[in-house]
C-alpha cells in the first residue's frame, strides 16, 4: 500500500487538551511537512455553509460569456488582479499551456499604504451579487487558518510561536478561484495543471470539488491526494523552502485529466497562496543551517523581487 499524505485536527495546537497533545501536534505536522511538503488539515473552523457560498459565486461568474469575463481581465498586469483568461499560464518548463481560467483576490489595503504599488485594488464582477463578500470573507477565514499552521511551524523549527506574525500581516496573498473546463477531446497534450512548485510560503487549498490533485514522492512516484470534504490541503512554497534550507521542501505536484466520462465535467479548486510582505527578506534562517545541511541561498532576496522572478517563469509577467 502506498504511503499516505497525514491529515491532522488542528485543534489540537489551537484548542489542545493538554500541553503534550499540542507538542506532538507541532512534532506531527512538523515531520509531514519535512517527508511530503504536503498535509490535510481537518476542524479549521471554516463553516462548510461558507466555503459552499464562495464556490457558488464563482461557479456562476464562470457561467458567465466570455466577453463579459474577459472585461476583468488588466493587460500587463500579470494576472495579479482580476481575471486570467484560459491558455495563458504555463508550468515552468512546460511546453503547454494549463488548461485553466482563474481569478485573483488580493488583500484589501489602504491607497496610502506603502505596498499599494506593488498590491494593487482587487476587481469585483458586478454581475455576480455577492462575489465580493464571499470570496473576500474565505480570503480572510484561510488567512487566519494558515497563520496558525505558520505558528506551528515556526515551534518546530526552534522559532518563537509569533515569528511569522508581522511578517504576513500585509502579505501579498492570493484567493485563486480555479476552472477548470471539461475536456472535450481525447488526445489533448495539455494537463489541467502541469507539475509545478508553488511560489509562496504556503498554500491552503479548499474544497477541491474532484479528484486529481497528485504528489511527486521522494520515491519519485505521483501518489493521489483527495481530501475528505472537511479537509484543508496544505502545502509548503518556494519561499518557506528557502526560508528554512529545504528543511520543508516543495513538493512538485500536479492536476492530471481524470479517465473517461469524467473528464467532460468541469472541475473548480480554490488554493489561498499565503505570501509574505512585500518587502520581507528571505535569509535562510540560521536555525535550518547545519553541517549536514549547509546554507544554500547565500544571497537573500525580497518576497517582492522572488514573486516577479518567478511570475515570468510561468509566463505571467
Amino acid at each position: 500500500m502506498a504511503s499516505q499524505i497525514p491529515t491532522l485536527d488542528i485543534t489540537r495546537f489551537t484548542a489542545p487538551s493538554t500541553a503534550a497533545d499540542r507538542d506532538a501536534f507541532v512534532a506531527e505536522l512538523g515531520a509531514a511537512y519535512r517527508e511530503w511538503g504536503f498535509a490535510g488539515i481537518r476542524n479549521h473552523g471554516i463553516p462548510q455553509a461558507d466555503i459552499d457560498a464562495a464556490y457558488d459565486v464563482f461557479k456562476r461568474f464562470y457561467a458567465l460569456p466570455e466577453e463579459t469575463k474577459k472585461k476583468y481581465h488588466v493587460p500587463g498586469g500579470g494576472g495579479a488582479r482580476g481575471y486570467t483568461p484560459f491558455g495563458v499560464e504555463t508550468a515552468k518548463g512546460a511546453k503547454h499551456f494549463d488548461l485553466k481560467e482563474f481569478w485573483h483576490i488580493g488583500r484589501e489595503i489602504a491607497d496610502d499604504s506603502k505596498y499599494r504599488e506593488v498590491m494593487p485594488p482587487n476587481l469585483w464582477p458586478e454581475e455576480v451579487e455577492g462575489f465580493h463578500e464571499h470570496g473576500y470573507g474565505l480570503y480572510q477565514a484561510l488567512d487566519r487558518l494558515g497563520s496558525q499552521v505558520l505558528a506551528a511551524l515556526a515551534l518546530h523549527i526552534g522559532l518563537p510561536e509569533d515569528y511569522f506574525a508581522d511578517k504576513t500581516d500585509s502579505g501579498n496573498s492570493i484567493l485563486r478561484p480555479i476552472h477548470y473546463p471539461p475536456i472535450t477531446a481525447d488526445d489533448i497534450p495539455n494537463v489541467r495543471a502541469g507539475a509545478h512548485e508553488d511560489i509562496n510560503l504556503i498554500t491552503l487549498l479548499v474544497g477541491a470539488s474532484a479528484a486529481g490533485l497528485e504528489v511527486l514522492s521522494k520515491k519519485g512516484e505521483w501518489v493521489p491526494f483527495t481530501s475528505d470534504a472537511d479537509t484543508i490541503v496544505v502545502n509548503i512554497g518556494d519561499m518557506l523552502q528557502r526560508l528554512t534550507n529545504h528543511v520543508y521542501p516543495s513538493t512538485t505536484h500536479r492536476v492530471t485529466n481524470p479517465p473517461g466520462e469524467q473528464a467532460r465535467q468541469p472541475r473548480y479548486s480554490v488554493p489561498f497562496f499565503l505570501h509574505p510582505n512585500p518587502d520581507f527578506l528571505i535569509d535562510v534562517l540560521p536555525s535550518t543551517v547545519t553541517a549536514d545541511n549547509p546554507s544554500r541561498y547565500p544571497e537573500p532576496i525580497t518576497a517582492q523581487g522572488y514573486l516577479e522572478e518567478r511570475l515570468r517563469e510561468i509566463k505571467l509577467k
